[in-house]
């Protein structure tokens, strides 16, 4: 038997990704789980953010961000950039994260992610409370660290973590069940 839930973000489980994003004054981070890979050729993203959010008008202001994928040692430092705003904050020296120059796009990349997406902003739509940034990848970066020696991503290396909507924990990504 099943139990009918009220409507609600049930797609389990979320990425978690910090958008980071070039600033007049400084660059930003918004720690975001309304992400998803939509198209493969061009490899095409889409990013949920409100419009109250500091992230949003930077985003939409630059045209470009990057989604750096976090590993466990980041999780403290996507709680405080998720639940603190970018006015008050600096959040790369609050989370003592490096920002360091993209190849493709203006936006940092965060050093210490295992992965970085470069995204360059193809079109914003306005379905609800959230606006949906459709965005072109435009490089990705992968430490060589969680790399097999054949440059083959091991998802066991680099810690990842995830979000779940329906009760608002995160976990850990489990082992490697099928090839």
């Amino acid at each position: 038997m099943k139990k009918e839930l009220n409507p609600t973000t049930a797609v389990v489980p979320c990425p978690v990704v910090l958008l980071s994003v070039v600033g007049e004054d400084r660059p930003n981070i918004i720690t975001l789980s309304w992400v998803a890979n939509v198209c493969s050729n061009p490899p095409s993203i889409v990013a949920g953010i409100r419009p109250q959010r500091h992230s949003y008008e930077m985003v939409k202001n630059a045209g470009d961000f990057v989604l750096n994928i976090p590993s466990i040692d980041q999780i403290d430092a996507a709680e405080f950039a998720g639940t603190k705003s970018g006015r008050e904050f600096d959040k790369f020296k609050e989370c003592n994260l490096t920002p360091v120059p993209a190849t493709k796009v203006n936006s940092p990349m965060i050093e210490e992610c295992p992965i970085n997406i470069e995204c360059k902003v193809t079109k914003i739509d306005s379905p609800g409370v959230h606006d949906v940034f459709t965005a072109e990848v435009v490089a990705v970066h992968v430490d060589e660290s969680v790399l097999n020696d054949k440059g083959r991503f091991i998802a066991s290396k680099a810690n990842l973590f995830t979000y779940l909507p329906l009760n608002g924990e995160y976990w850990s990504l489990g082992k490697h069940i099928q090839t």
